[in-house]
């Protein structure tokens, strides 16, 4: 596996970096605590498009930036280092665009992807429901057959960008028992904003359906393919989520150090303490660790390679790493690490919230261990991965 970057990638993410710090921290500060107001995050995500943040999976003759997708991960660690909420909703919204570009019409491409990867239009996926959430085979939310079209009833929570999209792709049950997606714009759902411990920048949503109506050309599958096209989906997502991780820990460890060199005790900065020193240490080695297990499999992904066992082992750890990596952080910063005048604390919660979206690290360990045992904890057992 090669981690190397070529000219061409070094000056896409050094170009990125430095945007980044200059431009978007602040933002990053001012949403620190409150929900990005839509206009808002329609502005904050044109402005990535320079530099390559849009569409990064879809080809450059199809309007995308066109980049592999170990390259990818890597320009969203910059992005989840200096403003989390803002790569959240990046990240979901090329998704949304990235799964109507590989299953999406003619017609639902004419219609939708241009606009998703401008960013005119802000995209969301939802398939958890109150009762399901990992296992997208047993969604109850019903699309009932009605003339050239379906009727969809159902709630859908814990959907990242669902307060502020103007297209759902919604995972739900038809009439013969199969699971599809629908494209489902604004008007057809309702929106209650969910309040979270961190992360509060990124909307994060309950979607209501009430007996709406879409005709049959909103249905993107044939007939039982959704379920599978999601848990292909949930790959990539584990690799995101590894990679939000990351660039939040980074973010910690960047903060302790630079405190580490200026905070003074005894006569001497703290960072020549030898306590110190050890956690410092402890903080660095896991991140790296996170970090190359997140690109061995987003460079499994890159290469077709089955990955769902590394994607997983990847969410995992980053996750669990990320939390101890932040904690150390705020002993670091002792009471200052607790006020809400610096960063710290925010860095803290928003580690604590990736240990959970896109499946549990419990789940991801009952994945990880399925695929090695051959014997499933649930469902059937898969061959060894």
């Amino acid at each position: 596996m090669d981690f190397e970057f070529n000219d061409t990638e070094r000056a896409i993410l050094d170009n990125a970096k430095s945007f980044l710090d200059k431009a978007m921290a602040t933002e990053a500060a001012r949403h620190r605590d409150h929900m990005v107001p839509k206009e808002t995050m329609h502005g904050l995500l044109k402005r990535l498009a320079p530099f390559g943040f849009l569409g990064t999976l879809i080809p450059e003759a199809d309007g995308g930036s066109g980049l592999d997708f170990l390259t990818s991960i890597r320009l969203y660690e910059e992005l989840f280092r200096v403003f989390p909420a803002l790569a959240g909703t990046a990240f979901v919204n090329q998704m949304v665009g990235y799964g109507i570009y590989m299953d999406g019409t003619p017609d639902q491409k004419s219609r939708y992807l241009q606009g998703i990867i401008s960013c005119e239009i802000i995209g969301c996926q939802a398939a958890t429901e109150p009762e399901v959430g990992s296992n997208p085979k047993d969604i109850r939310m019903r699309a009932r057959k009605d003339g050239d079209g379906y009727r969809l009833s159902g709630r859908k929570v814990w959907i990242s960008n669902g307060s502020i999209a103007d297209l759902c792709v919604v995972l739900v049950r038809t009439d013969d028992g199969q699971t599809n997606r629908m494209l489902v714009e604004k008007e057809g759902f309702s929106t209650r904003e969910l309040e979270t411990l961190g992360q509060r920048g990124w909307s994060t949503a309950e979607l209501a359906f009430d007996n709406t109506w879409i005709p049959e050309c909103q249905r993107m599958d044939g007939q039982g393919v959704g379920a599978q096209q999601t848990l292909r989906d949930f790959t990539v997502a584990r690799c995101f989520a590894a990679i939000m991780s990351v660039g939040v820990a980074q973010a910690a460890l960047d903060a302790a150090i630079i405190y580490a060199r200026e905070r003074r005790q005894w006569g001497k900065p703290i960072g020549q303490h030898q306590l110190i020193q050890a956690m410092v240490a402890d903080m660095a080695t896991e991140l790296d660790c996170a970090r190359l297990m997140t690109y061995r499999a987003a460079w499994m992904v890159h290469k077709g390679v089955r990955a769902d066992t590394q994607a997983a082992m990847a969410k995992y750890y980053a996750s669990e790493a990320a939390q101890r990596i932040t904690s150390r952080a705020v002993q670091i910063h002792g009471a200052l690490g607790l006020s809400r005048d610096l960063p710290i604390e925010g860095y803290f919660r928003d580690a604590r919230m990736t240990s959970i979206p896109d499946g549990t690290s419990q789940l991801q360990q009952l994945l990880i261990a399925r695929n090695i045992l051959g014997l499933a904890a649930f469902g059937d057992a898969r061959p060894n991965a």
